[in-house]
Parts: structure tokens; sequence; C-alpha cells
């Protein structure tokens, strides 16, 4: 599952994105540069081969450990793009391009938002979609849609199989994993599945945080709402059906569903180029939001798995985020103040990123202590300690 949305104001366009995979599901940051590519070249794609375009646009992009394509992106000429799957009734394809794919693809050769919906419809209409999209299970297949932007705007298109429908965005729009163009999703959606993923009511949480957005900190604020306002308490409310899944920052634990985030993006597009934020890791609740730039590539240790390793940025945050969630009220406060008061200061002034990044490593450090002598026991659900057990087992993570 996953949420982004955009606020297309007078001078800028704001993006954010939320990025639900398996819970072990690592993702990476991966720069790839401008290429030219020989004649007759082609790309391996997740699980297809195409032909290769004669020359590819530097982009950076978040993806699952595993996969070819990606979550969400930017490239050098200031297109940002989020996908989400959505559940239709029309049949997915065995192979084919995964959403994913088509994300990367479109970033790697459309110089505007507008030409990366040309790009993604047109690979559409000659090789569809299909594959397996899940860590856990590859059976779990779907077709997605996507939010497109650029300094000048944004568009939402949604597609079912080879069909697809496009709108220009006016003011702050979302998406999350159910169609919303009429008559498209009237004519597509597979209204069970969608209701399951509790779409509807995580698009309603982030549109409305969009229309008051001002700024990139009001971005990562969507992105952490637990849907829950009103309670209070920081962290999530968890039900059998699909775990932590009423607002865009989802956590695991459910039995017909059990999305986490594992990575999140928030950019600001304007006349004078772009901004990026990412956390790089899971959970935004635990995490920090660091700047990158497209054009500027980072060492940040070897690319994560679906083990637990000490030398991975990813998995480093993960001993944080898994501690923090046993009890967040308890514990989240011990540094939350601290990240927060950091990010501000960095918005306010942006750092070098690898300078964010390493000032970053040293404050998670020393965040993980402070909770760890903290203590407690775990307060979630019976049935969420259960998932987390299963998948902290399957990681190689210690109790």
């Amino acid at each position: 599952m996953c949420d982004t949305a955009v606020a297309v104001t007078g001078d800028r366009v704001l993006f954010a994105k939320n990025s639900d995979r398996d819970t072990n599901e690592a993702q990476l940051l991966e720069w790839i540069p401008r290429a030219r590519h020989r004649p007759g070249a082609r790309v391996r794609c997740t699980w297809i081969e195409i032909p290769q375009v004669r020359e590819t646009h530097a982009v950076l992009v978040s993806r699952p450990f595993w996969m070819w394509g990606a979550e969400m992106g930017a490239n050098e000429h200031g297109v940002v793009i989020g996908n989400e799957a959505v559940f239709t009734r029309e049949p997915v394809a065995r192979e084919g391009l995964t959403g994913m794919d088509l994300l990367r693809l479109a970033l790697e050769r459309a110089g505007s938002a507008k030409q990366a919906v040309e790009e993604i419809t047109a690979l559409l209409a000659r090789f569809a979609q299909g594959g397996g999209c899940g860590h856990e299970s590859r059976r779990f297949r779907y077709h997605s849609s996507f939010l497109v932007a650029d300094p000048r705007g944004a568009f939402v298109l949604e597609t079912a199989g080879r069909e697809w429908a496009v709108e220009e965005v006016r003011g702050a729009r979302s998406i999350s994993n159910g169609l919303t163009l009429e008559p498209f999703a009237n004519r597509h959606a597979d209204r069970i599945r969608t209701r399951v993923a509790d779409a509807a009511r995580r698009r309603a949480c982030t549109e409305a945080r969009a229309r008051g957005a001002r700024g990139a900190g009001d971005m990562m604020a969507l992105l952490r709402d637990h849907g829950t306002q009103g309670d209070e308490s920081p962290g999530p409310r968890y039900t059998r059906r699909n775990g932590a899944m009423a607002g865009p920052c989802v956590h695991a634990g459910g039995q017909l569903a059990g999305s986490q985030t594992t990575a999140s993006w928030v950019a600001e597009l304007g006349p004078a180029g772009a901004r990026h934020w990412v956390t790089a890791t899971a959970a935004p609740c635990t995490g920090l939001f660091k700047p990158v730039r497209v054009e500027e590539p980072l060492h940040l240790g070897p690319p994560p798995a679906d083990r637990a390793d000490r030398d991975s940025l990813w998995w480093r945050h993960e001993r944080l985020h898994r501690r923090v969630m046993g009890d967040p009220a308890r514990r989240l406060p011990l540094y939350e103040a601290e990240r927060d008061a950091l990010e501000a200061s960095w918005l306010a002034a942006p750092p070098e990123p690898a300078a964010a990044f390493a000032e970053a490593d040293r404050r998670l450090a020393g965040w993980e202590a402070r909770v760890a002598e903290a203590g407690g026991r775990d307060r979630r659900p019976g049935w969420v300690r259960r998932h987390w057990r299963v998948r902290d087992r399957r990681a190689g993570l210690e109790a």
C-alpha cells in the first residue's frame, strides 16, 4: 500500500510519498547517471527486457532492494513520480512491466511531467503491466496509479491493464490504493480489495493535509500522520484486518493486509530548482528527513536486503524503529523534539547532503541507545507482536 500527495500553488509544487511494502523489504536510494546507449541496446527491467532509448536522464530513485523499478524518484529535469498499487477487475499479466518499472523508465526518458505521462501510457500500450510485485509473495500482482509532477504542475494517471485515465491537478490532490477518476474507476475498480486497503480513508487524510501545506515541513508532517487525530497517544491504532493503515504512516500487523511504510520522500519544486528530502529508512514517524540531490551521489554503505545488518542505513535505523513502536507513547518522546528541531534547522538552511547524513547517523546511534536504556514492554496487541516476532526472526534480528 502507498500514499502520494501534491499541492500545486502559484509558484511551486509540493510533493510527498510514503512507500508501503512488506515488513523486511528494505529500500535503497540509487543514483543513476545520464547515459548514452548504443543502437539496438536493451534494458532488463524487473521481469522483462525491452528496447533501450538512445539517451537516458540522470535520476535518483528509491526502490525495493530486489526490484529494477522504483517506488518513487526524481530526475535532473525536476520531474518527480510516486506510484500506488490499485486493485481492478482487469486481469494482471503473469509477465510485463511493473508499475515500479514504468515509474523508473518514465524518469529516465521524460523531460517534463506531461512527457512522463505520455511515456508511461505508450509503454503500457506496447508491453502491458504484469509480473509479481510482492516480496513475501510473488503472486501479489496489481495495476498502478501515478502522481507525476514537475515545477509547472502535476497529473494523476490511473491504469487498469492497458487502459488509463489522466487528470491535471488543480490545488491539492492525493492518491492511495484505489481508482478515483470517473467514469474510469466505476468501470474498473475492485471495490472489495480497495476497501480492505483503507484507500478512501487515507486519501481523505492526505488530501486534507495537502490543502493546508505551505512548505516541505508540512508535507513531512503529512507523511507522519497515523490518521488518529484527537487521540492523546502519538502512536497508531491497530486492527486485526489490516494493522495500522488508517493514515499514511502505515505500520504492519494486520491479518488480511500487513504493509509497513519502508521509505519516504518530500520534494519542493519551483523556478529556482528542486529540493528533495528523504528518510532512506522505514517509518517516518521514527525517522529523520535528510536533503539529497539528483546530481550528487552519496555512499550510504552497502545496499540492504531482507536480512538485518549493521552496515546499511536502512537496517541501522530499523533497530530504533522496532524498539520505538513497541511503546511509542513512552519511547518516541525520548528524542522526537531533538529530531524535529534538527529537521527545522535543515529546512531553514539545508546542509550539504553528505554532512546531513553523517550527522543523522551520529544522532541515530544516540537515539537508539536512549530508547534501549528506557526498557519497558511491548504494548501492542498480541497479533501485532506475533507479526513482528516472525519478521524479526526471518531478518535475523536479536530479541
